[in-house]
């Protein structure tokens, strides 16, 4: 294996023998045997359940790579076996490195056990000496920050209890490969936080691989990443183009439909030729300061990627000024209108129209939707007809960069919908200059001031 590589897998499968019925296992062990004994051919007692089937990767050393993929599709199983905490049924998992791993709730603590003597336990079997146990404990208890607990058994923690504990010690122990399974999706804000901090600072100088639902976390942590669907490796890639497979896989799985390639509607498109600058507002201070936020308004692609039955179509997205004009250029900070239309093309019952805004990496800024809206008294839009939503709001202070609009219509409520088109990036926005320094948005500051107080 290369010298760059932490984890290499290579054809990996894994098996589980699926018995229908008890008695099923005992004849499994007895019958084959009598009959081959009778020159007969075995017959099989149970089912295969492929969880992994020939998935091969390489991450390399420094990499934070990104597992997605919907329950049943093997991400645990693959994580156990790179861990060495399952085997495989074939293929190969070659690591460089110590591996510190965050797996079930629970996993790899004794309920009996206090968590002082589980923190010895677990930091020993990740490598460690009683020593440099002993030198570490004081840290590893007060990240954990579970107080007297600490002499307590396991088995009366909660759940919050017991990732503080499991994570605080893979925090100290020294380890080349970090792997995490959602874990961090169980505790306090205060201690996610504290964890994210942890992981930030180990992803400078190690390598992270990281089970998530959460796109947003795929997209904001990992540089790369690997989308699973029944056992098999389907996509590995750039994050934010894995996240968006995986939305459109995840719907198609759930909703019998077909992902929607190009949208056909040129004809039907609103050009944005009568849009204007939005540069003569007269009495603003962000017009009139040095520390503009120009942002360039693109006009809608219809033919972007999107997903969705097709039975309502989105034909327009334009961000509007308060009388309605469109706008190919608007200052972070003013008000403003986005405006999306759609096309029924049978008739919908309480149709839902939502956008994301979202950063270059695919992270979602903020968002919104119509259902609450017409919540108790939904809309109802007949075959051929078009339907309007819009979203009146104070732009935010962005960074200089690109940002795109997704937008969707669906079909139902917010639990329960039939998602008829998914356009990813249907607008385009360009900030050419910006006051904000740090963070992911800057808010239009009022006032800002600094004044001596007298002294006490």
């Amino acid at each position: 294996m290369s010298s760059d590589i932490a984890i290499k897998v290579e054809n990996l499968s894994k098996c589980y023998q699926i018995y229908e019925q008890p008695r099923d296992r005992l004849k499994q062990f007895v019958m084959p045997r009598l009959q081959r004994g009778l020159g007969k051919q075995p017959k099989q007692y149970y089912r295969e359940f492929w969880a992994l089937k020939d998935v091969s990767f390489e991450v390399k050393k420094g990499e934070t790579v990104g597992i997605i993929g919907r329950n049943g599709s093997g991400k645990s199983t693959l994580l156990q076996i790179i861990c060495g905490t399952l085997n495989p049924t074939g293929g190969s998992v070659t690591t460089h490195g110590r591996i510190a791993a965050l797996l079930e709730l629970g996993s790899g603590f004794n309920p009996d056990f206090t968590g002082r003597e589980n923190v010895y336990m677990n930091a020993s079997v990740l490598g460690l000496s009683n020593d440099e146990i002993d030198q570490r404990f004081d840290a590893i208890a007060a990240f954990a920050d579970i107080g007297e607990f600490i002499e307590q058994p396991v088995k009366t923690y909660s759940s919050g209890m017991m990732v503080r504990l499991a994570f605080a010690v893979i925090a100290h122990v020294d380890a080349d490969i970090l792997v995490i399974d959602e874990a961090l999706a169980v505790g306090d804000a205060f201690f996610t936080q504290k964890c994210m901090r942890f992981l930030r600072s180990f992803m400078k100088i190690g390598t992270v691989l990281f089970v998530s639902h959460d796109t947003g976390a795929i997209v904001n942590l990992c540089s790369n990443a690997i989308l699973l669907k029944e056992g098999k490796s389907i996509a590995n890639g750039e994050p934010k183009a894995i996240s968006e497979l995986y939305l459109t896989n995840l719907y198609e799985s759930t909703q019998d439909i077909e992902g929607i390639k190009r949208s056909n509607i040129k004809d039907q498109i609103l050009e944005n030729d009568e849009a204007i600058e939005y540069r003569d507002i007269r009495d603003s201070l962000l017009n009139n300061s040095s520390l503009r936020n120009d942002i360039e308004v693109f006009k809608f692609n219809a033919e972007e990627l999107s997903f969705g039955t097709g039975d309502a179509v989105i034909n327009s997205v334009r961000i509007l000024e308060q009388s309605g004009t469109p706008l190919s250029w608007v200052v972070g900070g003013e008000y403003i209108i986005l405006e999306i239309r759609f096309i029924a093309k049978k008739y919908i019952f309480s149709p839902i129209v939502g956008f994301q805004f979202k950063d270059r990496l695919g992270q979602v800024i903020f968002s919104d939707n119509t259902y609450l809206t017409n919540l108790y008294k939904p809309i109802k839009v007949n075959r051929g007809n078009e339907a309007m939503a819009r979203f009146e709001f104070r732009l935010p202070v962005l960074p200089t960069g690109d940002y795109s609009v997704a937008v969707a219509i669906a079909e139902g409520s917010q639990e329960n919908h039939v998602q008829h088109q998914w356009l990813h990036d249907s607008l385009i926005v360009r900030v050419h200059a910006s006051a904000v320094c740090y963070g992911l948005v800057g808010v239009p500051m009022k006032h800002i001031a600094l004044n001596e107080l007298t002294s006490l």
